[in-house]
């Protein structure tokens, strides 16, 4: 194996990781996937988040207030040049809506979401530098959006 199959596949570990620990709500998880210095993440909808304090709060948040989620990822790509790294993907996400009156689930709820992670090489392992998702418009809300005009 190369390095930089190597590099890819420590890459690809981490980013796995990353999508595991929010599946799971573990924050301490979470925490030891970013850098400590300087970090940003775009969450769908959401403005610019700058600073480890602010990315983490916004983590914590989301995994206050989901009961349930799952990532199925498709179309990633792993690039690694020197000690950057990036991957995009599909994040096909399928989460649980609130606790029904008797205390189930809530409705099952799918969304499409592109990313971008970008990862540095530190002593520690490659860790998250940036974090960008963007939501996928479906046909359905396009056909809404050319409908509303």
């Amino acid at each position: 194996m190369t390095r930089r199959e190597s590099d890819v596949d420590a890459v690809e570990t981490a980013n796995t990781a990353f999508y595991e620990a929010m599946e799971q709500g573990d924050f301490e998880g979470m925490s030891g996937m970013w850098l400590d210095d300087e970090v940003s993440c775009v969450h769908p909808g959401w403005p610019v988040l700058s600073g480890r304090g602010e990315v983490l709060r916004s983590y914590a948040l989301i995994m206050a207030n989901t009961d349930y989620i799952q990532f199925f990822l498709t179309d990633t790509r792993t690039a690694v040049i020197g000690d950057t790294a990036v991957v995009t993907c599909t994040e096909n996400i399928l989460s649980g809506g609130p606790a029904e009156d008797g205390g189930g689930l809530g409705p099952l709820v799918g969304q499409l979401v592109v990313a971008t992670n970008v990862f540095r090489r530190t002593p520690g392992g490659w860790r998250l530098w940036s974090h960008h998702g963007s939501p996928v418009l479906t046909d359905a809300e396009e056909d809404e959006e050319d409908g509303a005009s």
